[in-house]
């Protein structure tokens, strides 16, 4: 990633949590690390189909399993974030 897509994600992140509570910051991020992970996976999925026999599958697949791995530990987190949010009042 160039310094410029760096920048802009760290932008998007900063902005995503600027002036949230803390359990609202936390389920906020805990969301874009799901939706990002499950797009991520979903692509080197694609890749890996549409690389199938050649040199390129074997590390669109490598990535694929990794990011699915990225996929499920998320939900535990963003399931982890809730539970914190719905028990910020207790």
């Amino acid at each position: 990633m160039d310094r410029e897509s760096r920048a802009a994600a760290e932008a998007v992140v900063r902005e995503l949590v600027a002036d949230r509570p803390p359990a609202d910051a936390a389920l906020a991020l805990a969301e874009l690390a799901t939706k990002a992970v499950a797009e991520l996976q979903r692509l080197a999925r694609q890749q890996a189909d549409a690389h199938r026999g050649r040199e390129q599958w074997g590390a669109w697949a490598k990535l694929a399993n990794v990011a699915r791995k990225g996929v499920l530990d998320l939900a535990s987190c963003r399931d982890a974030a809730r539970e914190v949010q719905l028990r910020r009042g207790e």
